[in-house]
């Protein structure tokens, strides 16, 4: 019989990182095959609630937050959308590439979850920023995303243009920051094991066999 798995997946949409803890834990729950049953769970943080909904240049922003300056903010750049290849993923970030407000995206994942489409989804938004360079704050953009993910897109607008779930992702993200987050992704195992950082898929693997054995 499966072992379950809770997976509290916290993460951003606008975090490159996110794309790669994501992947990485895929990769590694694939390897584990019918040994677990995964239960996971996106929950909301924002790296930049203040953001205006125009959004902000990404290298402005990085100078502005981590004092990198532009060759710095490049290199980096390249090593993540390295890294973000070798999970299948296609990071087309340049220069000109902007940092969004991600507040109305964590609205549709918190109702795309008891739709069970919320995996579909976060993949659908991490597609749509980081490779398409859209707007994530822009509701023909999310209502897009949904539809890709399986979505009734009449349904997201309306939970889009309603305000539903604001309070609710307002809770979980204050749950989350009492609770010790502080930077993501992370990623809380059974509600009792913290996995930090974008993570490659054999150190999630190892960590999850662990916690497997502990359970065990």
């Amino acid at each position: 019989m499966p072992q379950p798995l809770k997976i509290d997946f916290v993460s951003d949409i606008a975090c490159p990182w996110c794309v790669i803890g994501l992947g990485g834990l895929e990769a590694a729950l694939e390897r584990l095959g019918e040994s677990v049953a995964a239960d996971i769970h996106f929950q909301p943080f924002e790296l930049n609630p203040d953001m205006p909904l125009q959004g902000q240049n990404v290298v402005e922003h990085i100078a502005q937050k981590y004092g990198a300056d532009p060759e710095r903010s490049a290199a980096t750049r390249k090593m993540i959308q390295a890294r973000a290849a070798e999970v299948g993923f296609r990071m087309a970030t340049t220069d000109e590439s902007r940092i969004y407000n991600t507040f109305h995206a964590h609205r549709l994942l918190h109702w795309a979850g008891p739709e069970g489409r919320q995996l579909a989804l976060k993949h659908a938004l991490f597609a749509s920023y980081f490779t398409n360079g859209q707007n994530p704050s822009e509701y023909d953009v999310l209502v897009d995303a949904a539809l890709k993910a399986g979505l009734d897109g009449a349904k997201a607008r309306e939970v889009l243009t309603s305000g539903l779930y604001a309070a609710e992702v307002r809770a979980a993200e204050q749950h989350w920051r009492r609770a010790g987050i502080s930077s993501v992704p992370a990623v809380i195992v059974n509600d009792r094991y913290l996995i930090s950082g974008g993570q490659p898929a054999a150190a999630f693997e190892q960590a999850l066999r662990n916690i497997l054995a502990k359970a065990a």
